[in-house]
């Protein structure tokens, strides 16, 4: 017969195994510490399910592929490089070169707080189709952005009218992804680090607010 305190005590053994969430954490956080001694290439999904203590069946449960932890890794980084941008439009008129300043610097902190982890999306793109077609919708949100703020900057007749607004914005957010991650990932050449922000934030600056040649 079961008493009572071993009915509570099976109950508190169930109660410390690992949740879903917790083997979620689990591979989360075994994916950034693998991240920081070798390559995205260089870690297969065994790695990941041993690491975090798992069998590989139970690590597809939770991630469909390697590329897929690393998405999952990205998101609050982006979010956090995202939210500079709320309600930057309005905020242009008082401080323009601030407004794009801000937000230009918290792309690059947001990246730079995790630099093994910029590393390994900027290798992943170069293979994994599934991570490119993420980070394009991203990109397009944010050259979104940027045309729309050069609109109303030309609008208010704080900006010339040069070039299209959407052909300014699209490279100067790609001039920002191939910067900074040169700058991540050390390599050369490459603009140092602590001149990145202040750099791009002169171009951007000098482009959308600079007359036509």
């Amino acid at each position: 017969m079961t008493t009572a305190g071993q009915t509570r005590a099976l109950r508190g053994r169930r109660a410390i195994r690992p949740s879903g969430d917790d083997r979620e954490q689990a591979i989360l956080a075994t994916a950034e510490r693998l991240l920081e001694e070798r390559g995205f290439g260089a870690i297969s999904v065994d790695d990941l399910a041993k690491g975090a203590g798992l069998s590989r069946p139970t690590f597809y449960f939770y991630f469909k592929s390697k590329e897929a932890v690393v998405l999952s890794l990205l998101e609050p980084v982006i979010a956090r490089a995202d939210s500079e941008f709320d309600g930057a439009i309005q905020r242009l008129p008082a401080d323009p070169r601030r407004v794009w300043r801000n937000g230009i610097k918290a792309f690059f902190t947001a990246f730079a707080s995790n630099r093994a982890l910029a590393r390994a999306a900027t290798e992943a793109l170069a293979s994994s189709s599934e991570l490119r077609s993420v980070w394009s919708d991203y990109m397009q949100k944010w050259i979104d952005q940027t045309t729309a703020m050069i609109i109303a900057e030309r609008a208010r007749g704080a900006a010339p009218e040069t070039i299209a607004a959407a052909d300014l914005a699209t490279s100067l957010n790609q001039m920002n992804e191939r910067t900074m991650m040169a700058a991540l990932s050390a390599a050369t050449p490459a603009v140092d680090q602590d001149r990145v922000v202040d750099t791009l934030t002169h171009i951007w600056v000098a482009s959308i607010y600079g007359e036509s040649g």
